[in-house]
This record gives structure tokens, sequence and C-alpha cells, in this order.
């Protein structure tokens, strides 16, 4: 790749490219660990979905906090390993919850085998990420690590319980995104500054990025879902709205509601009698109340304190793109 061509490629894609070696490595062990001699449904299952063209950010999270420290050793790419079955086991879940039927441009899994084989395959995919926590020998990272599964878990219950509820507060979605996004970006960069013997407060500061940047990047996706390109998504345009899930556009165009905008919002939000036009209905309310905007702001805030949170690491290439990152999983929504 030409210096012209480095300097125009997203900040992922140039972290990709800096750890090409550890990825393809971490590439390799999710593809050795994934299988099963007893059911071969588990690696077609899981395959679809790691063969989907995700961008692996998360793994890339852990495998960067490490190798900013000069770590040589090879128990970066089990954690990294770790973190994407964790989160593919995660997107298995969600989309069976969610009755989805496209993930990354393509059809779902439970939409093409069936929920039980979704649920199954993620609850495989836990108990083998848990195997390689293992293999790390480090207890203060199967402990991090654990936690992060229970928190996202935590994080998609409080949503259920929110989910179509109008009295949701902007503090509780924030709960809901910290538990089922931020978790795991937040122990991904953790660990791996565990893994390259980093200093307390570098950890921590590792910790308040991923924190950060998780909810910088959940905030984009539900902007992405009232005013994103499908075809750059893999996301039908209104699938939270037609799933209730009260987001953050939402939440603020219903707290700026009048008597019968809320009347609408408890129609189609609360009671779910949603019928041709309401979405375009609840596009006009989002735009009148400029949320789109105001929320757009919010992850921009988030964004920032990511950025900040670097400041402690040491001076590297590494730590620019993830400076970068920051920025872009915000531009996603210009």
């Amino acid at each position: 790749m030409s210096l012209d061509d480095a300097k125009a490629a997203k900040p992922h894609e140039r972290l990709a490219r800096a750890l090409e070696t550890d990825l393809s490595a971490v590439d390799q062990l999710i593809r050795t660990r994934m299988a099963s001699e007893n059911a071969p449904r588990i690696p077609e299952v899981t395959a679809h979905l790691v063969d989907a063209g995700g961008k692996r950010v998360r793994p890339m999270l852990t495998l960067a906090a490490a190798n900013l420290f000069g770590y040589a050793g090879t128990h970066h790419h089990l954690l990294a390993a770790t973190v994407e079955f964790i989160h593919t086991a995660t997107l298995l879940h969600d989309d069976v919850v969610d009755e989805s039927g496209q993930r990354r441009g393509r059809p779902t899994a439970n939409l093409l085998w069936d929920n039980k084989s979704s649920v199954l395959v993620g609850d495989y995919l836990f108990a083998r990420s848990f195997k390689l926590m293992v293999e790390t020998g480090s207890l203060r990272v199967l402990d991090i690590l654990s936690d992060a599964a229970a928190t996202i878990a935590e994080g998609e219950v409080l949503q259920l319980t929110a989910a179509a509820n109008l009295s949701t507060t902007e503090e509780v979605y924030i709960k809901v995104v910290r538990g089922k996004t931020a978790a795991l970006f937040a122990a991904a960069c953790e660990v791996g500054g565990i893994v390259g013997a980093a200093s307390e407060d570098q950890i921590a500061a590792l910790r308040t990025y991923g924190d950060a940047l998780g909810i910088a990047f959940q905030i984009a996706d539900d902007l992405l879902d009232y005013g994103g390109d499908t075809s750059a998504t893999g996301k039908n345009l209104g699938d939270d709205f037609r799933e209730r899930k009260l987001t953050l556009p939402v939440i603020k165009a219903v707290a700026r509601a009048d008597a019968e905008e809320r009347a609408f919002w408890t129609r189609t939000m609360e009671k779910g009698k949603q019928e041709d036009g309401d979405l375009d209905q609840a596009l006009a309310l989002i735009a009148k109340h400029g949320t789109m905007e105001t929320t757009r702001q919010d992850a921009l805030d988030w964004a920032a304190r990511a950025k900040a949170a670097l400041e402690v690491l040491p001076d590297h290439a590494l730590r620019d793109m993830m400076r970068d990152l920051a920025d872009y999983v915000v531009a996603r929504i210009n």
C-alpha cells in the first residue's frame, strides 16, 4: 500500500494492516477453536457470521493495546480470539431476541437455520471463550472477561425492560449501552494492557478509552438506524422503530413531545400498533426536535473522552490509530 493509500484508508483498515501478522494468527485460532467433531452445524453457523465481513474492531483493540507496550508473546492472540467469540455469541443471541433477518448485509443465522441453532451455537462459543481465557493463566484476565460477559447479558435484559417504555431516560439508555456494547470494548482494551505489562494507570486509561469508544460507537449505530445508508450499514432503515427500541434520538424526541406527539409514540412504541407511514412520521418528529443533531453531539462528546484517555499511553503509531478510530465511529453519521 502506498503512502497516499495509507493516509486515505479508514482507521480500522490501518489498524488491520499494522496488526496483520497478529490478526492472521487470531483468525487461524478462531477457525481451529470453532470446530466441532460432533456437531458440524456449529462451524457452519459460526463461519456464516465470522465470514460476513465484520471489522474485528474489538480483537484489534486487544492486539493494539498489547503491542503498545511491546508485548512479544502469544497470549494477546488467545484474548483477541476470546473477545471475538464473545462478540459473535452475543450477535447470535441478539438476532434471536430481536427477530432480526439481516446482519452485516446477509441473512441472519436464525433465519437461515433456526432460533435453536443460533442460541446453542452462541452457548458453544461462550464456552469456547472461557477455555481460551483460562489458557492465559491469568485470573485477573479471567475475572475481567467473565465479568464483561455477565455485564453484556445484564445490558440486554435491561434493554428488554426499558424497550417500549416511554419513561426510559437518557441515563437508563447509557446504562444499557454501557452494558450491551461498551463492556466488551472496555474489557478488550484492558486485558491487552494487562498482558502487555502496562502500568495500573495505563490499564485504567485503556479501560476508559474502550468504554467511551463503545458508547460513542453504539450511539452512532442508533443514529444510523434512522438516517444511514442501508447498503453501507447492512441494516434496514427503521429496524429499531419497528422493534420498538427506545434509542437516544427517540428518547430525546419523546422528552420534547407535545400531547399529540406523545400519543403517537405511545401508540407506536408502547402499544406496538404501527401503521403504514408511521416510520415517516417518527422521522419527521425526530427532525422537528433536532434530536439527530443533539444525539450526534453526545456521540462526539464520548469520542472526545475516549481520545483524552489515550494521553497517558506511550507515543506510538497504534495510539494514533486508536485516536483516529474514535473520530471515525462518529464520522460515519455525517
